[in-house]
Protein backbone atom coordinates (compact mmCIF):
# COMPACT_ATOMS: atom_id res chain seq x y z
CA UNK A 1 0.00 0.00 0.00
CA UNK A 2 2.79 2.39 0.85
CA UNK A 3 4.35 1.52 -2.24
CA UNK A 4 1.28 1.83 -4.36
CA UNK A 5 0.67 5.61 -2.12
CA UNK A 6 3.98 6.46 -2.90
CA UNK A 7 3.93 6.16 -6.62
CA UNK A 8 0.63 7.98 -7.22
CA UNK A 9 2.52 11.28 -4.99
CA UNK A 10 0.17 10.30 -1.89
CA UNK A 11 2.12 9.39 1.03
CA UNK A 12 2.10 12.22 2.52
CA UNK A 13 -2.07 12.04 3.40
CA UNK A 14 -1.02 8.96 5.60
CA UNK A 15 2.05 9.88 6.87
CA UNK A 16 0.99 13.26 8.21
CA UNK A 17 2.94 15.67 6.38
CA UNK A 18 -0.12 16.47 4.51
CA UNK A 19 -1.89 18.75 6.73
CA UNK A 20 -5.35 19.69 6.02
CA UNK A 21 -5.49 23.74 5.19
CA UNK A 22 -8.22 25.68 6.96
CA UNK A 23 -11.15 26.00 5.38
CA UNK A 24 -11.37 29.16 3.89
CA UNK A 25 -8.00 28.37 2.45
CA UNK A 26 -7.62 28.38 -1.64
CA UNK A 27 -6.33 24.64 -1.71
CA UNK A 28 -8.41 22.98 1.14
CA UNK A 29 -10.95 21.92 -2.09
CA UNK A 30 -7.99 20.23 -3.95
CA UNK A 31 -6.50 18.27 -0.36
CA UNK A 32 -10.02 17.32 0.67
CA UNK A 33 -10.23 15.47 -3.01
CA UNK A 34 -7.00 14.10 -2.66
CA UNK A 35 -7.44 13.10 0.91
CA UNK A 36 -10.92 11.51 -0.14
CA UNK A 37 -8.99 8.97 -3.13
CA UNK A 38 -6.96 7.86 -0.45
CA UNK A 39 -9.38 6.81 1.70
CA UNK A 40 -11.24 5.34 -1.19
CA UNK A 41 -8.35 3.75 -2.37
CA UNK A 42 -7.70 2.58 1.58
CA UNK A 43 -11.23 1.35 2.09
CA UNK A 44 -11.41 -0.81 -0.58
CA UNK A 45 -8.32 -2.01 -0.51
CA UNK A 46 -9.36 -3.86 2.99
CA UNK A 47 -11.45 -7.22 4.19
CA UNK A 48 -15.57 -6.55 4.38
CA UNK A 49 -15.00 -6.24 8.63
CA UNK A 50 -12.10 -4.31 8.09
CA UNK A 51 -13.89 -1.49 6.33
CA UNK A 52 -16.54 -1.57 7.84
CA UNK A 53 -14.78 -0.08 11.02
CA UNK A 54 -13.11 2.69 9.11
CA UNK A 55 -15.97 3.43 6.94
CA UNK A 56 -16.84 6.26 9.49
CA UNK A 57 -13.64 7.86 9.47
CA UNK A 58 -12.71 11.14 7.14
CA UNK A 59 -9.54 11.52 7.20
CA UNK A 60 -6.70 8.99 5.64
CA UNK A 61 -4.05 9.47 8.30
CA UNK A 62 -6.46 8.46 10.88
CA UNK A 63 -7.45 5.82 9.10
CA UNK A 64 -4.24 4.99 8.95
CA UNK A 65 -2.94 5.50 12.21
CA UNK A 66 -6.17 2.98 13.19
CA UNK A 67 -4.64 0.41 10.85
CA UNK A 68 -1.02 0.46 11.78
CA UNK A 69 -2.37 0.00 15.88
CA UNK A 70 -4.56 -2.86 15.38
CA UNK A 71 -2.31 -4.75 12.99
CA UNK A 72 1.23 -3.54 13.13
CA UNK A 73 1.53 -4.25 16.83
CA UNK A 74 3.45 -7.75 15.82
CA UNK A 75 2.04 -10.67 16.16
CA UNK A 76 4.23 -12.78 18.77
CA UNK A 77 2.91 -15.79 17.77
CA UNK A 78 3.92 -15.37 14.56
CA UNK A 79 7.03 -13.93 15.18
CA UNK A 80 7.69 -17.16 17.05
CA UNK A 81 7.09 -18.74 14.02
CA UNK A 82 9.37 -16.99 11.87
CA UNK A 83 12.33 -17.46 14.62
CA UNK A 84 11.66 -21.14 14.74
CA UNK A 85 11.63 -21.24 10.82
CA UNK A 86 15.03 -19.50 10.75
CA UNK A 87 16.41 -22.17 13.44
CA UNK A 88 15.33 -24.77 11.91
CA UNK A 89 16.16 -24.07 7.93
CA UNK A 90 19.20 -26.00 6.86
CA UNK A 91 21.20 -25.85 3.53
CA UNK A 92 20.33 -29.39 2.49
CA UNK A 93 20.56 -29.75 -0.99
CA UNK A 94 20.29 -26.00 -1.86
CA UNK A 95 22.61 -23.58 -3.29
CA UNK A 96 23.95 -21.23 -1.13
CA UNK A 97 22.08 -18.96 -3.30
CA UNK A 98 18.79 -20.51 -2.81
CA UNK A 99 19.29 -20.70 0.84
CA UNK A 100 20.28 -17.48 1.75
CA UNK A 101 17.16 -16.14 -0.24
CA UNK A 102 14.94 -18.27 1.93
CA UNK A 103 16.59 -17.34 4.58
CA UNK A 104 16.36 -13.24 3.31
CA UNK A 105 12.63 -13.82 3.02
CA UNK A 106 11.82 -14.66 6.67
CA UNK A 107 14.65 -11.86 8.02
CA UNK A 108 12.46 -9.60 5.68
CA UNK A 109 9.51 -10.67 7.42
CA UNK A 110 10.88 -10.41 10.96
CA UNK A 111 11.93 -6.99 9.95
CA UNK A 112 8.31 -6.27 9.18
CA UNK A 113 6.94 -7.24 12.51
CA UNK A 114 9.57 -5.80 14.36
CA UNK A 115 11.46 -3.23 12.95
CA UNK A 116 14.18 -1.10 14.70
CA UNK A 117 13.48 1.37 16.93
CA UNK A 118 13.56 4.78 16.42
CA UNK A 119 16.15 6.88 18.28
CA UNK A 120 14.65 10.47 19.73
CA UNK A 121 17.79 11.59 21.41
CA UNK A 122 19.57 12.08 17.62
CA UNK A 123 21.99 9.09 18.88
CA UNK A 124 23.16 7.09 16.30
CA UNK A 125 24.94 4.68 18.44
CA UNK A 126 22.43 3.20 19.53
CA UNK A 127 20.59 2.66 15.84
CA UNK A 128 24.66 1.17 14.47
CA UNK A 129 24.64 -1.11 17.79
CA UNK A 130 20.91 -2.75 16.74
CA UNK A 131 22.18 -2.56 13.06
CA UNK A 132 25.29 -4.82 13.86
CA UNK A 133 23.82 -7.08 16.76
CA UNK A 134 21.09 -7.73 13.67
CA UNK A 135 23.52 -8.42 10.96
CA UNK A 136 25.88 -10.79 13.32
CA UNK A 137 22.50 -12.49 14.81
CA UNK A 138 22.16 -13.02 10.32
CA UNK A 139 25.48 -14.14 10.00
CA UNK A 140 25.31 -16.66 12.70
CA UNK A 141 21.88 -18.36 11.76
CA UNK A 142 23.49 -18.55 7.86
CA UNK A 143 26.45 -20.55 9.06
Amino acid sequence: MLTALSAKNKLQFVNGSAVEPDKDDSIHNAWTRCNDMVVSWIVHSVSPQIRQSILWMENAEEIWKDLRVRFFQGDLLCISDLQMDVAQLKQGEQTVSEYFTKMRIIWDELENFRPDPICCNGSYKSSELIAQRKAEDRAMQFL
